[in-house]
């Protein structure tokens, strides 16, 4: 029997962007771990024989030290999308100027490394508004895969205050990370937009089905914490409702996934970084078989390339919470 496509993708966000969001000092010395673990991801990855997608942040690519690691994805064949210059989860606050330089400066830095433009996005903290599917439109982007379909944004949000000392100026920029509520009532099939008499494509971070929680790898490792059998048995659990409802998944990665304490000791309030890599790596493996058994795995531009041509259409609506 012929697999359905399945994509896979990776936000390659860096050790002083997760700093930033969480308001540590020192993030704008850049710090970073792509030394470590992008080697590390690309071996994982050759063993499954996966070629993914990663998302990688403009201003990692613009710093020579970082040159190398980036370099590395792309010789290997990945497909690397615009995750944003800047790496902030209130993009959906921007100006149109200020996202389209945010665009702009991304592709020129990772075109220099790589000699290829992106023509992939996604927003950093999952980020969307009607003003930046507009200048993706406008800059001939392939895709958008920036909505993340939970009912859980609300609840992650106010996790992450608590574990914060944030000055309220701050707080208000972030507080409409991880989505509101409504998020949970978009599609989990791909769409497309309706932009500037014009559509783009839409692959939403897949969710589980029906309950709309999450089930990308960062989550499967949360629930690792408590038991192993149960984090596979809830990975099984989510691609079984894929299938039953027709949705052909895509499975979201993150550099933690990847990293343990030792690696990155600053972001010891990350959930399941203290988790021993041995351990980790087990569990991303399983996964990936899994993963790999019920579906052919691609990167998020074959994805939209095998996707059907009579989309259905969306029109841009999103709540945003300004700030006062």
């Amino acid at each position: 029997m012929v697999k359905k496509v399945a994509s896979l993708s990776l936000d390659l966000d860096n050790k002083w962007s997760y700093m930033k969001t969480h308001g540590d000092v020192d993030w704008d010395s850049y710090p970073t771990y792509l030394d470590i673990v992008v080697p590390r991801v690309l071996k994982i990855l050759e063993q499954h024989k996966f070629t993914i997608t990663f998302f990688v942040v403009g201003q990692d690519a613009s710093r020579e030290k970082n040159f190398k690691a980036l370099r590395s994805i792309a010789d290997a064949g990945h497909e690397i999308g615009n995750h944003s210059f800047n790496h902030e989860p209130w993009l959906h606050l921007y100006s149109e100027e200020d996202i389209v330089k945010e665009l702009a400066d991304t592709e020129d830095a990772i075109e220099k490394i790589t000699g290829k433009k992106p023509i992939g996005f996604r927003g950093p903290g999952y980020s969307l508004s009607q003003t930046v599917l507009k200048v993706l439109h406008d800059r001939g982007y392939a895709y958008d895969c920036s909505t993340f379909p939970t009912f859980l944004g609300p609840l992650a949000r106010t996790y992450y205050f608590m574990t914060t000392d944030l000055p309220e100026e701050e707080k208000k920029k972030r507080k409409q990370l991880f989505g509101t509520f409504s998020e949970g009532l978009r599609p989990l099939k791909p769409y497309k937009w309706s932009v500037n008499n014009g559509t783009i494509p839409e692959i939403p971070v897949t969710t589980m089905p029906i309950f709309k929680i999450p089930m990308h790898l960062s989550y499967i490792l949360f629930i690792a914490n408590i038991s192993t059998f149960l984090a596979m048995f809830y990975f099984r659990m989510a691609l079984f409702l894929c299938k039953i409802t027709g949705v052909q998944p895509s499975l979201l990665l993150h550099p933690l996934d990847f990293l343990e304490l030792k690696d990155a000791p600053e972001l010891e309030f990350f959930p399941a970084i203290q988790m021993p890599l041995d351990k980790k790596l087990d569990i991303v493996n399983q996964v990936f078989k899994i993963y790999a058994s019920q579906y052919e795995v691609v990167n998020m531009q074959e994805h939209v390339n095998r996707l059907s041509l009579d989309l259905p259409s969306v029109v841009p609506e999103f709540k945003i919470l300004e700030q006062t």
